[in-house]
């Protein structure tokens, strides 16, 4: 919590003695419940001057209080909104209460709507009732325009740390922002749709896994007291979906939360949201296809067209997305010709191309990509599809059918970022060994991100999976794009933080 000054302290103690006050005049601060009838964005958009006079009961939190005496105008702020309220002490048994309100508070008003001279539409109230009472101030910012009608926000609550931290306060307070949550929302929600209507099933798979697989990362540790085993924090859903495909579903999905113990930034989270789907008897270029339609509809069903604009730039997910594969989009944008190098070749093509950070024991796949990722990725601004990549860093995707060292993987790019990653699944059990096999040297060159190897994951392939094609979808930085958000933290209601000093 942050330090308080002086005169936050008197603030607090005020309404500590105002909370002990309400209770003496025989006020609960803090009532069961409030029957609500109507909100303030359905009063405002449905009013009209010669309709009949309309009663209504609302309930919000109040964020702001004009006084004057005899009269005064309070506004009350619901989920869908702000509506002005009217009190007059002759209408009002316990106008003498209101006194001992505050900006923060919570309240329940029942009245009639009508406009005032103003033009603003109004409750003017017949009954207010304290539902809850707030003891700690929250931030009052002050709104007004400026000559040219623009919108001018004094002392906003806008320090982006405090912000994540205090999340309820931000909700409150900064009114944009739960319109970005309502919109992650219905992202979701039209996602599923999309699925269900085609069939697709969704599932459950395990949160702890005693074995971690399907991605490169590393997992969180944590540990079973009653079985005395340790256990990890899924860092995918890949090999419990595709044992359901053994199983003998033909399509199964899962949105999901999955952790993986690495850096924090505008990208990434420990805790992140992913869609998993796999379907039987399909390919990488079928997915390619299926993903095109699906973040169309979703696009069209968030925004209300395929088309967004960010900054400058207008983006467009009206199908088909442009198809290029990893090799050529890199000699595109650099002139390298990577086919055949060699991992000491690759270094020095590295080198040339200043390609930062790259790590001393990376091998020739996770150099390409080092080198994709820093002189192409940030050129990928249209929705594109980058396919092919090099075996080493596609343990799970099969061979390609025609291009040896590579497999059938595609990840789309949209403005910049990677948003989805998919396979031909590999369902070859002898060749899957053998690259579970190709990953433990990896981890014993000092790749800790490299994957385990699952003797229960293989015995499913050995029981036998048809031809299956699967796509990972991260969420976040799905909601990101479609409302215009530079932090992953943006879009999560309560992101990871670092622990506030004492």
């Amino acid at each position: 919590m942050a330090e308080l000054n002086s005169d936050q302290n008197e603030l607090i103690l005020r309404r500590y003695a105002e909370l002990e006050e309400l209770r003496s005049m025989g006020v609960n601060p803090y009532p069961y419940d409030f029957a609500v009838t109507a909100s303030s964005g359905e009063i405002i958009a449905s009013f009209l001057d010669e309709s009949p006079q309309r009663t209504v009961s609302i309930a919000g939190r109040i964020m702001s209080i004009r006084r004057m005496g005899k009269a005064s105008f309070i506004h009350i702020q619901d989920a869908h909104g702000r509506i002005q309220v009217y009190f007059r002490s002759n209408d009002l048994p316990n106008y003498n209460e209101f006194k001992l309100y505050d900006i923060g508070d919570i309240a329940g008003v029942t009245g009639f709507v009508f406009r005032t001279k103003t033009g603003e539409i109004t409750v003017h109230a017949s009954s207010l009732t304290l539902l809850c009472k707030s003891l700690h101030p929250i931030p009052t910012p002050k709104e007004e325009k400026d000559e040219t009608g623009n919108k001018i926000v004094h002392d906003a609550f806008a320090d982006k740390e405090l912000r994540y931290r205090q999340r309820y306060i931000d909700l409150v307070v900064n009114p944009d922002v739960r319109g970005v949550f309502v919109k992650r929302a219905k992202i979701v929600s039209a996602m599923r749709k999309f699925l269900d209507e085609r069939g697709m099933l969704e599932v459950e798979t395990p949160v702890l896994q005693p074995l971690y697989g399907g991605a490169y990362a590393r997992p969180f540790t944590t540990h079973h007291n009653a079985l005395d085993i340790d256990l990890y924090m899924r860092i995918a859903d890949e090999l419990y979906l595709k044992r359901l495909i053994v199983g003998g579903f033909d399509g199964v999905y899962e949105i999901a939360k999955d952790f993986r113990n690495e850096g924090m930034d505008k990208k990434h989270n420990p805790e992140f949201t992913m869609m998993e789907l796999y379907v039987a008897y399909k390919d990488y270029k079928w997915m390619m296809a299926f993903v095109e339609e699906m973040l169309s509809e979703i696009c069209k069903a968030v925004n209300g067209t395929d088309a967004l604009t960010i900054g400058e730039r207008v983006i467009s997910f009206a199908p088909p997305f442009q198809r290029i594969t990893m090799l050529d989009v890199i000699e595109e944008n650099s002139g390298k010709k990577l086919r055949g190098m060699s991992e000491e070749q690759l270094r020095i093509v590295a080198r040339e191309l200043h390609v930062e950070n790259l790590d001393a024991n990376a091998g020739s796949g996770k150099i390409i990509d080092e080198i994709f990722s820093q002189i192409v990725e940030p050129h990928l601004i249209q929705p594109t599809f980058i396919t092919d990549f090099p075996l080493e860093l596609s343990p799970l995707a099969k061979n390609h059918r025609t291009e040896v060292g590579l497999t059938e993987r595609f990840e789309l790019f949209v403005n910049g970022g990677e948003l989805t990653n998919a396979f031909s699944e590999l369902n070859d059990p002898l060749e899957q060994r053998r690259r579970f096999g190709e990953q433990a040297r990896l981890r014993a060159r000092g790749d800790d991100e490299a994957m385990r190897l699952d003797e229960d994951f293989l015995h499913a392939l050995e029981i036998g999976m048809p031809p299956t094609a699967g796509i990972g979808i991260g969420i976040d930085r799905l909601v990101m794009l479609l409302t215009n958000q530079e932090s992953i933290r943006d879009v999560i209601l309560f992101p990871q933080m670092k622990p506030e000093k004492a």
